[in-house]
């Protein structure tokens, strides 16, 4: 596979919220989306899903509460757990998500391997 260019498939999309997958890492899809500030209705998934946001903000409702996720942060969204995007979100977003074929393993501790050690696996 070639280098992608984030940012430009993000912006070559017909329109905001449709999403392209870049690639897959296992059974997990890699996806980009360009926000547009419109709010996202609630939705659940039986997978857990990591939001990356490369540029601009994310607003979040995750189980009722707010969370502002900005550029260069990462949210995961455990497997069904009620979350929305709220008005104001713009910019691009990654999105991580698993297809269910497998269970798709994420910790929050950057730099760390399951193990405890620092470092790339």
């Amino acid at each position: 596979m070639s280098v992608v260019k984030v940012s430009e498939a993000a912006t070559a999309l017909p329109r905001a919220w449709s999403s392209r997958v870049l690639g897959r890492v296992g059974t997990a899809a890699v996806k980009v989306l360009r926000m547009d500030e419109l709010p996202v209705e609630e939705e659940r998934h039986a997978e857990p899903e990591a939001l990356l946001v490369l540029d601009g903000t994310l607003e979040l409702a995750v189980n009722g509460e707010a969370v502002t996720v900005g550029p260069g942060e990462m949210y995961v969204v455990a497997a069904g757990t009620a979350h929305a995007v709220r008005p104001g979100s713009s910019g691009t977003l990654v999105i991580v998500e698993a297809d269910g074929r497998t269970p798709m393993v994420v910790t929050a501790e950057a730099g760390r391997t399951p193990e405890g050690r620092g470092g790339r696996r």
